[in-house]
């Protein structure tokens, strides 16, 4: 009874504090009381799946159903245990230094107490170690400056927190009065460039040109203001300087849709400058300038490990080096970008609605490479933008998705399969269809040359589109085409913008015969095959494909109102 549990771990020896009647305070091992509660909890015996619970804790980065979801790693103080470099350390040689007590109104009632900073002696020495180690209150070590450093010579400190955090906050301790001018400053290069992150001053516009506390607004929700809070000389100990990156921000409440703030709170490396001393005044007279220095018990910069939503902790890499354990198919220090073959749609950072987890390009197995095409994933409904690169197995397309030319499908195999694609044989057999070549036996290719009045009247459809893809279905070639402008096509004709399927017969393509390429934009003209029950166009050595020119959008244009007018 009124014992207080570090830890409730029932499987780990932790140490509880108790207090006593007589008012002492001790420490017992809790182990044995904790074991007992879980037997009684499981009725006399232990349970084994807490045991295998343990063993595989559920991975934060996926949801109860397996489904991906936004994580992040957990809350921390990265500057601790982080090397501080000081630009000034008492101590080398041993100085004097006196700190003041007493009623800093009263010059009569203050008490200037003295001592020796000596860095060769442990006792005496402060060192910018003492900014990062553990701060206990009840025994308060202090990194301290070189006594009276004062405007225009300043003070630097520089931490690097090892890779680029999220930040919520900067935080100073002082054993020392509070400095009249100093700047916070970040830096996101690992302090090759510098950007200011707050300024404090009782003099804001004389000290930094800079109004004090001017209004945050959308406009300037990345710029540094100037305060003149917490630079006053009061309390002459124990004064903290906290700064919060998000305080006043507009777009904080819509952080997840800010790239600006996103940007703002991200940060490698933290740099402090104290620009000016508070002084009462006396500094005139050199022998009360050893009471003016800085000192600093405790230095935090709380935060998380930037990992966009993708990682749930960072870990060290056999180099020692920190990054972010990326899950979501996503890779990089920061899981900023999607891992090799997952180019499917574009890298996001995850939200708490999407974890726009990267998704695998579609190739049938027949790719190790792909790329993303912005283009192509628009005219998809964003739906999927990769490309496979170097196709295997005598595949080809997009998704490695038909036969390349030489080549015809096996119906027989699925497209995923190594050998669904067969060498056409040279000559005809029954059980392979005959294609003939330019030349040989090749029909005169009617189509369209040029844009005209009569070939736009007699044509049952005048399309604008793009050539996505294609398959080839024994003697056919399907394509997938992405209608862009229809300027004209007859009622009974089932067309649309955007995806649509055109047929035209092997035999065709390989007269050339609509010569036509993939990822090109061309002009169609035809009139309708009513005969076959195939759902889009079908094309053949009648019928116009011609690639597009832009010019022709306005004559197009204009022999549509011609049409209308009955001049066709």
């Amino acid at each position: 009874e009124g014992c207080v549990y570090v830890n409730s771990d029932p499987f780990r020896v932790k140490m509880a504090s108790c207090r006593l009647s007589g008012g002492v305070l001790v420490s017992v091992l809790v182990f044995g009381v904790q074991l007992c509660c879980l037997v009684r909890h499981t009725s006399g015996g232990f349970d084994l799946n807490m045991f295998a619970a343990q063993q595989s804790p559920p991975d934060p980065c996926l949801d109860e159903n397996g489904k991906p979801r936004r994580c992040i790693p957990d809350f921390v103080n990265a500057a601790f245990g982080k090397e501080v470099k000081a630009s000034s350390t008492c101590g080398q040689p041993a100085s004097r230094y006196c700190t003041l007590t007493g009623n800093s109104a009263d010059v009569e009632e203050r008490e200037r107490v003295c001592h020796i900073c000596d860095s060769t002696t442990p006792k005496r020495q402060h060192p910018p170690t003492y900014l990062t180690d553990l701060h206990n209150p009840n025994n308060v070590t202090c990194w301290q400056s070189e006594p009276y450093i004062q405007y225009p010579t300043n003070v630097t400190l520089m931490l690097s927190l090892g890779k680029k955090f999220e930040l919520t906050y900067v935080t100073l301790q002082f054993c020392s009065p509070r400095p009249e001018s100093m700047i916070i400053y970040k830096s996101m290069d690992y302090g090759k460039s510098w950007v200011p992150y707050q300024f404090y001053s009782t003099q804001c516009k004389k000290t930094y040109g800079k109004p004090n506390r001017a209004l945050i607004t959308r406009a300037n929700e990345q710029e540094a203001i100037c305060t003149d809070a917490h630079s006053d000389i009061e309390p002459l100990t124990g004064g903290r300087v906290a700064f919060s990156t998000l305080e006043g921000r507009p777009s904080a409440f819509n952080f997840d849709n800010s790239p600006v703030l996103q940007d703002w709170v991200t940060a490698t490396d933290i740099k402090v400058v104290f620009n000016r001393l508070n002084t009462f005044g006396d500094e005139a007279e050199e022998a009360f300038r050893d009471s003016y220095y800085y000192a600093v018990s405790d230095f935090a910069v709380g935060g998380r490990c930037k990992c966009n939503g993708h990682a749930s902790k960072c870990v060290h890499d056999r180099e020692g080096k920190l990054s972010c354990d990326c899950k979501h198919n996503t890779a990089g220090d920061e899981c900023q970008q999607c891992k090799p073959f997952h180019y499917d749609r574009p890298w996001q950072r995850a939200t708490a609605r999407d974890a726009n987890e990267c998704i695998a390009c579609n190739c049938n197995l027949h790719a190790r490479r792909c790329r993303f095409n912005m283009e192509l994933y628009k005219l998809s409904g964003r739906k999927g933008g990769g490309v496979c690169l170097n196709c295997r197995h005598n595949t080809a397309g997009r998704h490695c998705h038909y036969c390349k030319e030489g080549f015809y499908r096996d119906e027989s195999k699925p497209i995923t399969h190594r050998k669904a694609c067969k060498e056409i044989p040279r000559g005809p057999t029954p059980s392979s269809p005959s294609y003939p070549k330019p030349g040989d036996g090749c029909p005169e290719c009617r189509g369209a040359k040029k844009v005209s009045r009569k070939n736009y009247c007699i044509s049952g459809y005048v399309i604008q589109c793009s050539i996505l893809s294609r398959e080839i279905l024994g003697e056919w070639t399907k394509f997938t085409i992405n209608v862009g402008t229809i300027f004209k096509r007859e009622q009974s004709l089932k067309l649309r913008r955007g995806d649509q399927y055109m047929y035209v017969r092997q035999s065709d393509l390989q007269c050339k015969c609509p010569k036509l390429r993939l990822g090109r934009k061309y002009l169609m003209m035809g009139s309708v095959d009513r005969d076959n029950n195939r759902e889009g166009l079908t094309l053949d050595y009648r019928s116009t494909a011609i690639p597009w020119r832009n010019r022709w959008g306005k004559r197009l244009r204009r022999l549509q109102r011609q049409q209308k007018d009955g001049k066709c």
